[in-house]
């Protein structure tokens, strides 16, 4: 059975049995023959380290690149699996960033990360010519809010060994929460856009086993859109791909608990919760060693074999 880790074995090594995807399990191929393989039984936890002055949650933390490399360490002993690093707030209503500030921003923590620890790095823009600087640097994945829908992806992805999660978003950070609606309702939108980015990833280059899929909770959805994915992750799956969800101390936990963004940790841990008995696969999150208690709880309770004591 797989584990969510890291194998740095080369892709070449691997027989063709191994390469085919078995129910539940994943094995994402990464730059310079590694691989991350995930285990629906044991869900996958991608830290958040955001390099901003601005993120809802934890903007500000870092005055240094070297700063933020070692938080980055840290959410790795803490037990995460790969690491999530952006250069730019996507809160309602946030402003976009200049290229050149989020490289400046995301590719000195790269660097210095990449010279420390072999395990995923994400990088999570949704500018190409950011991602581009991002792959140089040495990330292994990209993760773009609006799904690869602006002008220069295909140049950018076309060729690279990385893996991508596309997420679903409705407008723009700037406007997503501005009377969001979905006639056809939302978990029906959200899997039509999923299929429609991972045929068009396809015919980039990028191969579906390369592929993420995130439904964007808390982006261009009010509170029951929210609830409804979470709910009903699994009948999002599209291409047997796996689901991630990033519910971390959003503003619809804080509404459902009627508390600030400080104070968003348990009801986190019981959104995450549900949805990993709904179906997801990865978990990105601020904090981590509540996340891992829960993931260690959800993986013994799958794997319990119904004997008594």
């Amino acid at each position: 059975m797989c584990a969510a880790a890291v194998f740095a074995a080369p892709m070449g090594s691997m027989t063709e049995q191994n390469q085919v995807e078995m129910p539940g399990c994943w094995v994402l191929p990464l730059p310079r023959g590694r691989v991350w393989s995930l285990d629906a039984d044991r869900p996958a936890i991608l830290g958040v380290l955001n390099v901003t002055p601005d993120s809802f949650s934890d903007g500000g933390c870092y005055a240094t690149a070297d700063d933020a490399a070692r938080a980055g360490l840290r959410l790795l002993e803490e037990g995460a699996d790969a690491l999530d690093i952006g250069g730019e707030s996507t809160r309602p209503g946030s402003q976009s960033v200049p290229v050149a500030e989020q490289v400046r921003r995301v590719v000195p923590v790269i660097d210095a990360l990449r010279s420390q620890t072999d395990v995923p790095l994400s990088v999570d823009t949704a500018s190409p010519e950011v991602a581009a600087a991002a792959i140089e640097a040495g990330v292994d994945i990209v993760n773009d809010v609006n799904g690869f829908r602006a002008p220069g992806w295909p140049e950018v992805l076309r060729g690279q060994p990385v893996s991508v999660i596309a997420m679903h978003m409705q407008g723009t950070p700037r406007d997503m929460q501005q009377n969001p609606t979905y006639p056809e309702g939302v978990s029906r939108a959200v899997r039509s856009f999923f299929a429609e980015r991972v045929a068009a990833l396809e015919r980039w280059g990028v191969d579906s086993d390369r592929v993420i899929l995130d439904p964007g909770v808390g982006f261009g959805k009010v509170l029951q859109h929210n609830l409804d994915l979470i709910r009903n992750i699994e009948n999002l799956r599209v291409c047997e791909r796996p689901l991630l969800v990033g519910l971390s101390r959003k503003r619809f936990i804080g509404t459902v608990l009627d508390r600030d963004v400080d104070a968003r940790d348990v009801g986190t841990v019981a959104a995450n919760a549900a949805a990993l008995f709904a179906g997801a696969n990865i978990l990105r999150v601020h904090n981590v060693p509540y996340t891992r208690d829960l993931a260690l709880m959800i993986a013994a309770i799958r794997s319990a074999d119904g004997a008594e004591d």
